[in-house]
């Protein structure tokens, strides 16, 4: 699919209905306005079409798997159902499983546990901390940020050359980054780690809200993903992949529900046969709301269309970069350069101003949700603003207002949900803070920069 669609009319790209959509926040100015919720890369709102199936399931709600009553039974074919349509959204293969966990942190903690004995992982530098740091029991490879798509792909095809090529490895990359949008040349990064007999697993987490995921058609080997950011209530989250590395690893968590059968030995042991399918990885009882509130939001992003919702996106992304363009004191953050494809997350800098004051004028004064800092993506953030990767960078101006060293960057985010005039709103309060400062004083509290009052 092309981001080309974005040229599709615009009247039947209307947002998605989404909860919180009609919440009022209070001015410091006086008065209340509707909140503009532009944190989505953090963690978007849930679709209403989410909300209400929870609700109408609440009902119903019973234990699962070895229930003999009515309920029981009904929840654990909606669990069992809620895998299958996951797999479906994601194009899984036969063979591959769908385990549900809490995050996509969690998705990837649980892989690196179950490496192989020896496996060498290899991770960009510009990685979200929960790529790039579960990975401390294995020898890992940190690769330097690339410049553009292709300098990615050679940079890995390099690495692993240098690998011994008979002991495992997996690669880890994101799909898109969460500081600046960019797609990553995921197709092309699968290729590499193949041709070097290296397993690759996608950290979709940004990717997922934004753009159709196919494992077979990405040839990755894993994707994860959280469905706090694909408009489901938070808590639950996804691993999907291939089954051996799973099915070899010790479960990840022990207890019930991992295990087929435990038994006591002679000598006052225990012996425990543990499940050879997703529920290795499961134990305890499951999170059965989450996953079918991630199952509800995959089946709703399907039926919306994805070209009808990449082009209301790629409209909205246009927007923003358009208005902050005509804002000299902006800089927009930036891997691979102006041109290149990204979703609707947009980090930026204003000369002359600390980003956590920005980003408290943007809410106290506008209305505006947005984020300040460096995004549990130091490393990127750091090289993106030219400082030392080892050392605390920044931006804006040489002191916080008020008096702190400047938490670093400024992201706007937005998705299926986000309607044309928050985005409008959030442009022209850009504008307006560089153009006339800030209406209100303010101060620090706890790190934050706060209104004083």
């Amino acid at each position: 699919m092309s981001v080309s669609t974005a040229a599709a009319d615009q009247t039947v790209c209307a947002p998605l209905p989404v909860l919180g959509r009609d919440v009022t926040v209070p001015l410091v100015t006086g008065g209340e306005v509707a909140y503009a919720a532009l944190d989505y890369a953090a963690s978007a709102p849930a679709l209403q079409r989410v909300w209400d199936d929870v609700a109408a399931y609440a009902p119903y709600y019973g234990s699962v798997h070895r229930g003999a009553g009515y309920l029981s039974q009904l929840s654990t074919d909606l669990f069992e159902n809620a895998r299958k349509a996951v797999a479906a959204f994601l194009g899984c293969r036969q063979d591959d499983q769908v385990v549900f966990t809490r995050s996509t942190t969690d998705s990837l903690n649980l892989l690196a546990r179950a490496l192989p004995a020896d496996c060498q992982v290899f991770v960009f530098e510009t990685e979200h901390h929960a790529s790039l740091l579960p990975w401390q029991d294995a020898r890992v490879s940190f690769l330097d940020a690339p410049r553009t798509p292709r300098q990615a792909v050679e940079t890995l095809e390099r690495a692993l050359a240098e690998r011994d090529p008979h002991g495992p490895a997996l690669v880890c990359v994101t799909g898109a980054s969460n500081v600046t949008g960019e797609l990553w040349p995921v197709r092309e990064l699968a290729a590499a780690a193949h041709a070097h007999g290296a397993r690759i697993v996608l950290d979709a987490a940004q990717l997922a809200p934004h753009h159709p995921v196919d494992i077979r058609e990405l040839d990755v080997d894993w994707v994860a993903f959280s469905g706090h950011k694909l408009y489901a209530p938070f808590g639950s989250g996804v691993l999907a992949g291939r089954a051996d590395w799973l099915r070899a690893a010790e479960p990840y968590l022990a207890g019930g529900g991992a295990s087929r059968k435990v038994t006591r030995r002679t000598d006052g042991g225990v012996d425990v046969e543990w499940h050879d399918s997703a529920a290795r990885h499961e134990a305890g009882s499951p999170n059965v709301i989450g996953a079918y509130s991630i199952a509800s939001a995959c089946k709703a992003l399907t039926e919306a269309g994805w070209d009808t919702l990449v082009a209301r996106e790629q409209h909205l992304v246009r927007t923003v970069r358009e208005g902050l363009a005509e804002v000299p004191e902006v800089r927009i953050l930036s891997l691979f350069g102006d041109d290149a494809p990204r979703v609707g997350v947009i980090s930026f800098v204003v000369e002359g101003w600390n980003s956590s004051h920005f980003a408290a004028a943007l809410s106290a004064e506008y209305g505006i949700g947005v984020r300040d800092g460096l995004f549990c993506a130091h490393p990127l953030v750091r090289t993106l603003l030219g400082s030392d990767p080892q050392n605390q960078g920044e931006c804006g101006a040489p002191e916080a207002a008020p008096g702190e060293k400047s938490l670093n960057a400024i992201r706007v985010s937005f998705g299926a949900g986000t309607p044309d005039e928050h985005v409008a709103r959030f442009v022209t309060a850009v504008k307006e803070l560089v153009r006339d400062g800030a209406k209100w004083r303010y101060r620090t509290e706890d790190g934050r920069c706060v209104p004083a009052v």
